[in-house]
């Protein structure tokens, strides 16, 4: 049985995106926490947290995920704010390997501007929100056992480097 591969960082980085070619390629579950609580909802997050708020949110977050944390063989996609949680972040560290996906805000801002499905976002000033949540995250993401630096790389250049770091880590 494989180790799940857990892929956190900021919003709009590509961790779904990422997650589903690395499950292809490594022949494993796709997971992707912020989809499963929609599904389960039948409501989108943004709804979730203009309707019931952030705590209702983060609570039903932890909740999916340590559930989803306890399957194996998956690739699982967090939402950007899970790692913050001390209990995912703890059972991700212990069980799983983890990766770090780091992007330029100023790209991460190109990817999202036009979404209105981000709820801590302030769309009048879009770059000072992101620079913001980036700030109080990025020490607490740099605890994943990896950090990739998506910047300069293809999806096809990032899929590799994260597989060899899997499959090594786990030999």
């Amino acid at each position: 049985m494989k180790k799940n591969l857990i892929l956190t960082g900021m919003m709009g980085v590509g961790k779904s995106t990422i997650g589903k070619a690395l499950s292809k390629k490594l022949n494993m579950n796709f997971v992707d926490i912020d989809k499963l609580i929609e599904k389960n909802e039948n409501t989108p997050i943004f709804k979730i947290f203009e309707k019931k708020g952030e705590k209702y949110f983060r609570d039903l977050e932890k909740q999916t995920t340590l559930k989803e944390l306890k399957k194996k063989d998956s690739v699982i996609s967090l939402g950007g704010g899970a790692f913050m949680n001390k209990e995912i972040r703890s059972l991700v560290l212990n069980t799983a390997c983890s990766f770090w996906l780091d992007l330029k805000i100023k790209t991460i801002e190109e990817r999202i501007k036009n979404s209105n499905k981000r709820p801590l976002l302030n769309k009048k000033n879009l770059r000072f929100s992101l620079n913001e949540i980036y700030n109080s995250r990025k020490d607490v993401y740099n605890l994943s056992n990896h950090k990739i630096d998506c910047n300069e790389f293809s999806l096809t250049d990032i899929v590799k480097s994260i597989v060899n770091l899997y499959e090594n880590k786990r030999n």
